[in-house]
């Protein structure tokens, strides 16, 4: 019964869910959601163009100047891990993958700076595939309407959402949650008073 008042409330909310990262090919999407991490989509986007220009192909990206990149990407955080996988994963891409990024989650996890999470990311928007990312967002979001407990870490939250939820609404379902936690159930000030699962939020009497 939780799950389908939920459901049915992020469908009110976001009934046609996007990604917020602006990409065009399967590499891009790729490296801006690497780029996400501990970032937001919005300084992402941001940052993207300007490497896109300056090297508009997965080969000029395999050869471009890792203190280059490093300027660049600096707006996002943790410049010289991220600029050193952007290099790394474009550099694998054109020498063991024909430029083309892999649609599987073992050999996408193998690439730098590639963790579950991001490839559940990758696989869920680029191809569609039935996954669950487990960024801050939805962890957040998810232990305070209590589909997950407090000291879960990210896989358990996963796993315990997959089981919750039917497999062809994961995809959405993610996009849902990431869009509820970043503009209305925040991390700081959430947005309670205007929320209909107030009810069931394991947070209600400290938010409000």
């Amino acid at each position: 019964m939780k799950t389908k008042v939920i459901e049915d409330y992020l469908d009110y909310l976001f009934p046609n869910p996007e990604c917020e990262l602006i990409y065009h090919t399967d590499y891009e999407l790729l490296i801006a959601v690497v780029l996400s991490a501990q970032s937001t989509d919005k300084r992402v986007n941001t940052v993207m163009p300007i490497i896109l220009d300056k090297y508009p192909t997965l080969n000029d990206l395999k050869e471009a100047d890792l203190s280059d990149l490093e300027t660049i990407v600096r707006p996002v955080g943790s410049q010289h891990k991220k600029a050193a996988y952007i290099k790394n994963i474009a550099t694998i891409l054109v020498d063991k993958y024909n430029s083309i990024v892999p649609r599987d989650r073992d050999k996408l996890i193998e690439l730098s700076g590639v963790g579950r999470k991001t490839a559940n990311v990758f696989l869920s928007e680029y191809y569609n595939e039935p996954a669950i990312a487990v960024d801050t967002h939805v962890e957040r979001v998810s232990k305070r309407l209590g589909l997950a407990n407090k000291n879960d870490d990210v896989l358990k939250i996963e796993n315990k959402l997959m089981k919750k939820f039917s497999k062809d609404k994961w995809a959405k379902l993610h996009l849902q949650l990431v869009l509820f936690g970043r503009y209305h159930c925040k991390a700081i000030k959430p947005e309670c008073s205007n929320c209909r699962l107030i009810d069931i939020c394991k947070e209600k009497k400290k938010n409000i």
